[in-house]
């Protein structure tokens, strides 16, 4: 599965890498905010800069993703065809390790059959083929982690032998979860969810779930806190994980919906924006648009409420509008929307089955899918946005396609083991 994977991703790639050497305006295209940041790094000026000038320290993205970025243009030189090859061929094979991740975890929850089929779903899945060679970013580390994570949390919440409950395994728990939020906030959305399974799981069963939980806990802080140091020392203030939210959710307060990135709204494209970031720095742009944003959401209450509505629906679909002039800019949208739309349906039938069905396993899988998007239907979605949680959808599509006993055996196998 993963050698096919990826001989699949590697040949789109060479399709794609023309998009990553543009040089227009000073190859922001490659990485972008990443890529700066990375520059930064390489060049002694530290972390920051993640926009178009030297603009200082930055607390814009967390720092996993951009110190990998760096030592790629370390070794393989700033901005040139060979770091693109080697950063989009790590992102190719994240995402072609995830298919024995999908094997892995469907097999715990559904048996061999059905993790079979999703690992070869997954190994042929365009979002999984596309998306890896398309954009240097964090996604796919991202979604790596997120699948090892979940795989992690289900050994944990039924553990299958006395050994697979050693206090070691709740310590790389925490420092995996440590590493995640370092990587990609985001996916701190669903650890509340999936910890709390997992403490009723193992609260039910009578097993002890307070002091691994703790130490799990421990690990965590002792990943996070270097950062959280560094921008206390830096900015003078907390600054948890990443300053930008100012932004992100101004960029959801535009008061058209004419397209659902209101990127005119930051200072990517817009000149006047641009220069308010430079004026006021990073974290008086950061408060100044997120006062931007409260004042427009209390203004426009019913506004904002269809919109989140939209973003929801958008990042469930795929759909956002037909008119015209939208397509015109996203001319893909159509076949799109087609996928998704399936995709979504099977995914919730699938769930939906092996709930009926009495598995057990099949609760982390709603926590995540419901849990994760949360945070853009209040702010401002993406195509790539979703796409952490793609496994998830793969594997239970596969759960709606399978024959029905493939989804009984297991559903009664887990139920059994759960008594």
């Amino acid at each position: 599965m993963v050698l096919v994977a990826l001989a699949i991703r590697l040949v789109v790639m060479v399709f794609l890498l023309p998009e990553q050497l543009e040089p227009q305006r000073d190859h922001w295209h490659f990485g972008y905010e990443a890529g700066r940041i990375a520059r930064s790094i390489v060049e002694g000026r530290g972390f920051g800069s993640p926009l178009f000038e030297d603009t200082g320290p930055t607390a814009w993205m967390t720092p996993v993703y951009p110190y990998l970025v760096a030592a790629v243009f370390k070794l393989f030189g700033t901005y040139t065809k060979l770091s693109a090859i080697v950063l989009l061929s790590l992102n190719a094979l994240m995402s072609a390790l995830v298919c024995v991740l999908v094997f892995l975890i469907a097999r715990i929850s559904f048996g061999e059959r059905v993790a079979k089929w999703s690992g070869w779903a997954w190994a042929f899945c365009p979002y999984a083929i596309y998306f890896p060679v398309e954009r240097i970013w964090e996604t796919w580390l991202a979604t790596l982690l997120l699948c090892v994570l979940f795989l992690i949390t289900l050994n944990l919440g039924n553990p299958a032998r006395p050994e697979d409950d050693r206090p070691r395994k709740w310590i790389v728990f925490g420092l995996l979860w440590g590493v995640a939020a370092l990587t990609s906030p985001a996916l701190l959305s669903v650890l509340p969810f999936l910890a709390g399974w997992v403490i009723y799981c193992r609260h039910r069963r009578g097993q002890r779930w307070f002091a691994v939980n703790v130490v799990a806990t421990i690990a965590f802080i002792a990943v996070i806190s270097p950062w959280f140091i560094r921008n206390y020392e830096v900015f003078h203030r907390v600054v948890p994980f990443r300053d930008n939210m100012g932004i992100v959710l101004r960029l959801g307060t535009k008061g058209t919906t004419s397209h659902w990135g209101a990127y005119e709204l930051g200072p990517w494209h817009n000149e006047q924006e641009w220069n308010e970031f430079k004026q006021l720095g990073e974290l008086g742009y950061m408060d100044k648009k997120k006062r931007q944003a409260v004042e427009f959401i209390r203004a426009n209450p019913g506004w904002y409420a269809w919109a989140t509505v939209r973003r929801a629906v958008y990042l469930w679909t795929g759909y956002w509008s037909l008119d015209r002039a939208y397509l015109s800019e996203e001319p893909l949208d159509p076949p799109n929307i087609l996928f998704c739309t399936t995709l979504t349906v099977l995914a919730l039938f699938g769930l939906r089955r092996a709930l009926r069905a009495g598995c057990s396993g099949a609760l982390p899988y709603a926590l995540v899918l419901f849990s994760f998007p949360l945070i853009y239907y209040i702010t401002s979605p993406e195509v790539y946005y979703r796409r952490p949680i793609d496994p998830f959808f793969v594997i239970l599509a596969v759960v709606a396609l399978a024959p029905k006993s493939a989804a009984k055996k297991k559903g009664g196998q887990m139920a059994a083991s759960k008594n």
